[in-house]
């Protein structure tokens, strides 16, 4: 559960790099015991930000403040947060038990509070009976989960966590993402989730923050977020879409791929350019006689769940996912309703992009 309260506050937060600018004018609360991930391509900003919370960059102008207080000049070790890495920093001489303990020894804590603690959080994350084992002896999953008990059994109110999981295999990577999920849940602390991940963001989020050249594009639950993208980047970058270049007719009808479409969206004007999304789940497959547009079957891969089917209409090569499958080279109608094509205005592309899109 969510609290309303907010426990950390970004306001104004810009950061530069020898004159570039890697965070421009940053505005974000996260809430406590709040699930939040920063989701974007590499090079975005969501690292810095989490340094920035974490104490480990100072920010080139803008406040920083946790439960009301300005906190931009107090020192990591001063500060309720602890970071779990990509590179999980264990120590290699001391043993699982040990590497767990060691802020707690740093404190001068009695040992008896020491090993009850270390003991918790061995359980905790599903380790128990391992606390005299060298790390160097462990899988990735199981050091993954040393580094996660080590910052957690200094009880910090925020734990920020720098794509821990990229080191792992899928099949692991996919058990550990319902893993944090559900520890965060028993712990009811606040996560702060740095990926590039887009399903891990939709597996494990309260709330999705998508973050592109230091901006901030969306923030939103889950659900919002992959339903109704902000722009055209949004849709693209979280999960799979059909994007088009589009003329709004007038309210509620839209036109692309040489052909108009009625929509349920309103308010962008008559005759102006917009970019039109599609889901590839959200495209139905019918008969050439009763599909708002024909074309034909150009490949077909089966990814488990369903068929993935390239379909070239002249104008436009579609994207559809089915759970029917159609032969290569069959003639098939398009049928898509209106609810399911998001418009959106154009976004600028940066000028290299811009450039490659022309040609």
């Amino acid at each position: 559960m969510v609290d309303n309260e907010h426990l950390i506050d970004l306001r104004h937060i810009c950061k530069e790099y020898d004159g570039v600018t890697v965070l421009d004018d940053i505005n974000l609360y996260i809430r406590k015991r709040e699930f939040v991930t920063l989701l974007g391509p590499s090079g975005c900003g969501k690292t810095t930000t989490l340094r920035i919370i974490g104490g480990f960059e100072t920010p080139t102008s803008g406040e920083l403040y946790f439960e009301g207080k300005e906190i931009s000049s107090v020192p990591p070790y001063k500060r309720r947060v602890n970071t779990v890495f990509q590179k999980y920093a264990l120590f290699p001489h001391l043993n699982v038990h040990d590497n767990i303990a060691f802020g707690l020894k740093l404190k001068k804590m009695p040992k008896a509070e020491i090993d009850k603690r270390v003991d918790a959080m061995l359980d905790l994350v599903n380790l128990r009976g391992y606390g005299k084992r060298k790390v160097d002896a462990l899988s990735g999953g199981q050091q993954q989960r040393v580094a996660i008990a080590r910052s957690l059994v200094n009880e910090p109110e925020v734990l920020l966590l720098d794509e821990p999981l990229g080191a792992l295999d899928l099949k692991l990577r996919k058990e550990m993402q319902l893993e944090l999920k559900s520890m965060q849940q028993r712990l009811g602390i606040t996560f702060l989730y740095v990926t590039h991940d887009q399903e891990e963001a939709l597996t494990m989020s309260d709330t999705i923050v998508v973050m592109r050249d230091g901006h901030i594009l969306q923030i939103g639950d889950p659900k919002h977020i992959y339903d109704e993208p902000a722009n055209a980047f949004v849709a693209d970058f979280i999960g799979e879409s059909n994007i088009l270049r589009g003329t709004m007719v007038h309210d509620e009808l839209v036109s692309f791929a040489g052909h108009e479409f009625p929509c349920v969206d309103f308010g962008f004007g008559s005759s102006v350019p917009v970019d039109v999304v599609i889901r590839p789940e959200d495209i139905m497959l019918v008969g050439e006689d009763v599909g708002q547009i024909t074309g034909i079957i150009q490949s077909v891969l089966f990814k488990g769940v369903h068929y993935e089917m390239m379909i070239d209409c002249g104008d436009f090569t579609f994207k559809v996912h089915s759970t029917t499958m159609q032969p290569q080279g069959s003639r098939v109608g398009l049928s898509i309703v209106p609810f399911n094509i998001h418009i959106m205005k154009p976004m600028e592309l940066p000028a290299e992009e811009a450039k490659a899109d022309a040609v």
